[in-house]
């Protein structure tokens, strides 16, 4: 293992990139040092305790690397980005011009690339001013802190205006400055850029989480949620290598004197192929009715609005309901079903198979070829859809019977620094593989 490390550095190519993707994280986590302008200092620390305390506000700083709970210059994280390469996603399959720019290669993808950027800064413009309104005037911080009795503060207390307008661009700013140092990776380092970034964010997010576990003197839940860590480290390792290999074949033809074809193949498909883009999802929706509850104001005690307000605080953005983690597994389970329907098309597949002259053994060209991968893929994906749910409702079962609220998102933080760690040693695994150096791959 330390040869195969070594190796890497023998590369000066490979070492460079390395060097380089360490070097932009960080300037990444430099940045998250830095606070925006104008805010007070007591709302930041009761922010920083609501966004230890509730899920809503748990997942915003976590995938923000905890630049969220102090309100740094990329409190916005990558998360536009990840919603606007969705939303492109989605629309690529009922927008026939973004289907057909799919098609065209890397002309095309280039295309989508810059619409995604274009869609990416219009919703970190729209989530930076309903954050500074929400939390600019101590609504949203008197709202997500209703468990406690101490007094709110708002984080811009002279008003929004004029301060609340520079902190929205600065905001913004912070999210492009994201996702030009994610295609940075891209392009001269190694590896998924904006993967590089998220993987940045949620390790950052981790020792915080373990050291709160032991300063409130709980050794023993300590050791079981370092125990549960590792077994999900192992779970996870194993379900995303898995895959549903489905057998192809290639009929033999003749292309000019040559004889074509006649090879065997698979398609392989992958356990937990949606990874964590159903959690995502899921979360998201989840955070729209804490916003709607923000907007709709204060209200007298007993009105509609406070029974509203007092719902969704205690269902909604509370990890420690269990009202909170069956609406978050359920809804998980559909998304990777969506998701997995837009991501892999059985008719499309089949129109390819048939052109390029394939088949699958058994199975007839067309609509059944259409129905088998159909079948399969719905098979495939009730067990990973189950294994992401699981994944990221375990913690907060272990952290209510341990009576903790300060440790949240353990398990999605695991399912993405794995995944990214994986994919990132099979492009370290390739690089070295290709220049004739032993990879860590067997």
């Amino acid at each position: 293992m330390i040869s195969n490390l070594a190796n890497i550095f023998k590369i000066p190519d490979l070492r460079n990139k390395l060097l380089f993707v360490i070097m932009i994280v960080v300037i990444y986590r430099l940045g998250v040092a830095i606070r925006v302008p104008g805010v007070d200092g007591i709302a930041i620390e009761q922010l920083r305790e609501s966004a230890n305390q509730q899920g809503a506000l748990g997942f915003l700083n976590l995938f923000s690397g905890g630049a969220f709970e102090s309100f740094s210059i990329f409190a916005l994280g990558i998360m536009p980005y990840i919603t606007a390469s969705i939303i492109m996603q989605v629309l690529g399959v009922v927008i026939p011009k973004l289907e057909e720019l799919q098609q065209e290669g890397a002309v095309g993808q280039r295309k989508i690339t810059q619409y995604t950027r274009y869609v990416t800064i219009a919703l970190a413009t729209l989530q930076a001013t309903g954050l500074v309104f929400i939390f600019g005037t101590g609504r949203g911080t008197a709202f997500f802190s209703a468990a406690s009795a101490a007094p709110t503060v708002p984080l811009l207390p002279d008003g929004v205006w004029p301060r609340g307008y520079l902190i929205i661009p600065t905001l913004v700013a912070g999210t492009a400055v994201l996702m030009w140092m994610g295609e940075l990776i891209s392009q001269r380092g190694i590896g998924n850029g904006m993967s590089m970034v998220i993987f940045a964010s949620v390790v950052a997010s981790l020792p915080g989480g373990f050291w709160g576990i032991l300063q409130l003197n709980k050794t023993f839940w300590f050791v079981a949620m370092v125990l549960l860590t590792l077994g999900i480290i192992v779970a996870v390792v194993f379900v995303e290598l898995g895959q549903r290999r489905i057998p192809v074949q290639f009929a033999k033809r003749v292309v000019g004197r040559r004889m074509m074809g006649g090879q065997n193949t698979y398609i392989p498909l992958k356990v937990n192929q949606s990874g964590v883009i159903p959690i995502i999802f899921a979360s998201s929706i989840l955070l729209l009715p804490v916003i709607m509850s923000n907007v709709l104001g204060g209200s007298s005690e007993g009105g509609w609005r406070s029974a509203v307000q007092s719902f969704v605080d205690e269902y909604i953005v509370n990890p420690q309901n269990m009202v909170y983690i069956t609406i978050l597994a359920l809804m998980i389970i559909a998304f990777a079903y969506f998701y997995n329907s837009i991501a892999f098309d059985p008719i499309r597949q089949a129109d390819q198979l048939r052109k390029q002259g394939g088949f699958i053994p058994g199975v007839r060209p067309g609509p059944q070829t259409e129905r088998y991968l159909g079948k399969a893929v719905n098979r495939i994906t009730l067990p990973g859809a189950v294994f992401v749910a699981i994944i990221a409702i375990m913690p907060y079962l272990l952290l209510i019977a341990a009576d903790i609220n300060s440790f949240g998102f353990a398990g999605t933080s695991v399912l993405i620094s794995v995944g990214v760690a994986l994919e990132l040693m099979r492009q370290i695994d390739s690089q070295l593989t290709l220049r004739n150096y032993e990879g860590f791959l067997k």
